[in-house]
């Protein structure tokens, strides 16, 4: 998903900076609502795992492998405000650090990973939420579904993007087509991860999750293997 230097022209790479820029001023406001001495280390702590994981990738077939975004996972732990901010914050090391995106799409990537993938992944979690039982498999489900449509959201945002100023000899039709069809195999991923790691932290701290907090119990949501009569007094 790291769009590099060079495939986009000066105009839209400007555009989807000062995009990317306005969205990490109104996150850096925002996030002052979801954060707090308790909720804090956690985004820390979730921003290096989405940073060490999106460096691992997974084969999706005919070649091509994929990683995870990240966006609708961070979004459902720590808030889509402070989501943006960690998105942004693991994409600027990654292309300081390893040219991974490179400086001058910066914009660009945080637009699609920071803006697109948080703000779809966790509108459609909080839409889910709002219908599927508040238990921790609708959160889980909710969660899952969120992250599988953030990946195949951000390609087609990209789509956009090459069409509006791509500069590569490449048909749009080939791009969009071959977009649309990885991005849905690596979303597949996307999802499965994102349950997975969603899964463990509410099995043993669900009151760190979020997208939860709202949801009608705790105890609703973890796994508890109390002993028998271990709740009689």
């Amino acid at each position: 998903m790291h769009v590099p230097d060079g495939f986009l022209d000066a105009p839209t790479s400007m555009a989807t900076g000062a995009l990317a820029a306005g969205t990490v001023a109104l996150a850096l406001r925002g996030s002052h609502r979801e954060l707090d001495e308790r909720t804090a280390p956690l985004a820390g702590l979730t921003a290096a795992f989405v940073f060490a994981v999106q460096m691992m990738n997974f084969p999706v077939g005919a070649g091509t492998s994929g990683h995870l975004i990240g966006g609708a996972l961070t979004a459902v732990l720590v808030g889509p405000w402070t989501a943006v901010l960690c998105m942004t914050v693991v994409l600027l090391v990654q292309a300081v650090l390893f040219a991974d995106g490179g400086l001058t799409a910066l914009g660009t990537n945080v637009t699609l990973m920071g803006l697109v993938a948080v703000g779809v992944g966790y509108g459609v979690f909080r839409l889910l939420t709002a219908v599927l039982p508040r238990t921790r498999t609708g959160v889980l489900t909710a969660a899952g579904v969120g992250a599988f449509l953030s990946v195949p959201a951000s390609a087609l945002a990209f789509v956009g993007l090459f069409a509006v100023g791509g500069v590569a000899d490449v048909p749009l039709g080939t791009v969009a087509a071959t977009m649309g069809g990885i991005h849905l195999l690596i979303g597949l991923g996307e999802a499965a991860i994102s349950v997975a790691v969603l899964g463990a932290v509410l099995a043993v701290r669900p009151d760190l999750v979020r997208g939860a907090a709202a949801l009608r119990r705790p105890a609703d949501l973890a796994r508890r293997s109390a002993p028998a009569g271990a709740g009689a007094r």
